[in-house]
Parts: structure tokens; sequence; C-alpha cells
């Protein structure tokens, strides 16, 4: 039957204990996990409603990384994969497009020489 997530209540749309099964499992760096989920976690509860999946977060011991694990239907859990996958994917691109915007002001002012 597997391991029940270690939480207070399970969403009345994961069905116990299939739902439960295999969860689908994605791997983050935990500094990305306040950009998905807010501080606290605030945004979990809205996010694991819109989705119809459950999450539960998994700090990897002397890792930077930690696990999500998204139990829910077959279908429910891919699809909220997928979107935790492209809020990552968002959070990246931005981090970069701000680091070339950095980089472009360094070399306005001429500091890029400073850094070398």
């Amino acid at each position: 039957m597997g391991t029940l997530p270690p939480r207070k209540e399970i969403p009345p749309w994961v069905k116990v204990p299939e739902d439960l099964k295999d969860p689908e499992v994605l791997q983050v760096h935990t500094v990305v996990l306040r950009s998905l989920f807010g501080p606290q976690g605030y945004r979990i509860p809205h996010m694991e409603q819109v989705s119809r999946a459950m999450f539960e977060l998994k700090t990897l011991e002397s890792s930077e990384l930690t696990d999500i694990l998204v139990y829910g239907s077959y279908h429910n859990k891919v699809r909220a994969k997928w979107i935790l996958q492209s809020m990552v994917e968002r959070y990246h691109l931005r981090q970069e497009r701000g680091m070339h915007k950095l980089e472009e002001a360094m070399k306005t002012l001429e500091l890029d020489q400073c850094w070398e």
C-alpha cells in the first residue's frame, strides 16, 4: 500500500490508498522553493487544489535539493509535475535575465574590468 505522507489531512480529491502509490518526484534546488510556493509554503494548498494533486516536500540530507513528491491520479500527478517543472524553468529564465541585465549595467558603467 505504500506509506502515507506525513500530513494532518489528505485533500478530498485524493483517493486513499490508490492515489498515494508511486508518486511523481521532482528534484528542485531548495532556494527555488520560496519562489514556487511562497514564504512558508502558503501557495501549496492553492496549487494542490488547482492541480487536484497533493504535494509532500522532503529535503535531502547533505544536499541543496528538495524532493517534491506529487500524489494523486495518474493524470493529475503528471499535470502537476509539468506545472511545477514549468515554474522552475520560468524561475531560472528570470534569474538569467537578471544576470544579463546586471552584466549590461556593469558594461555601461565600465565596471566589467574589475571582475576579471
